[in-house]
């Protein structure tokens, strides 16, 4: 792998320096100005890279759903099952360091945006479809491909529904909890005991 240029570096501290600022203050927070002032740039410099507010939140979203993918590769990538690999997509969903309100938050911002933006909703779809489609190709040979598109959506909701109450709990919706639902209901859809 090259070493990443002076620009890439540069575009990468602003996308790390928006995602703080969604973090402390919301979405609607992360204005131009208010980016460039946490990354120690002038908003001259961050139109240099990003030529308006949506682009930067766009990429700054893609950051996100590649670590957020990094994390189900390597956990998949470790499962020595089918039905160990759906855990592996759950457990990605609930680490610890993704599945916390703040994130939540960002998260529940876009989707609203999502309905108005397309390029929200693009990115909102592809997360969306990797992930059913990770359940229902490690799902089929144990439940039939109708079936297993029928629980890839029980448990996609299931998830989605969680991180919304992560984002409307005061402090939080417990992990553990959530993540348990989850794996619970995986049990019961299954018939078969948790491989781990």
């Amino acid at each position: 792998m090259g070493r990443k240029s002076i620009d890439e570096i540069r575009r990468l501290e602003l996308v790390e320096a928006a995602f703080q600022v969604m973090k402390q203050e919301g979405v609607g927070a992360a204005s131009l100005a208010r980016v460039a002032a946490e990354a120690g740039l002038s908003k001259g410099m961050v139109l240099h890279y990003f030529k308006s507010r949506d682009a930067l939140i766009e990429a700054t979203l893609r950051h996100i759903n590649a670590l957020y993918g990094h994390e189900v590769a390597e956990r998949m990538a470790a499962a020595e099952s089918p039905l160990a690999r759906v855990e592996a997509v759950i457990e990605a969903n609930f680490s610890a360091w993704y599945y916390k309100p703040e994130h939540a938050h960002i998260w529940l911002a876009f989707c609203a945006q999502a309905t108005f933006e397309p390029r929200f909703r693009r990115i909102q779809r592809v997360l969306h479809s990797r992930m059913q489609s990770n359940i229902i190709a490690n799902l089929k040979s144990l439940l039939g491909i109708e079936e297993a598109k029928r629980v890839a959506l029980a448990l996609t909701s299931l998830i989605d529904g969680l991180w919304v109450r992560c984002a409307m709990t005061p402090g939080g919706f417990d992990r553990e909890t959530a993540r348990r639902q989850v794996l619970d209901y995986l049990k019961l859809a299954t018939g078969r005991r948790r491989s781990a």
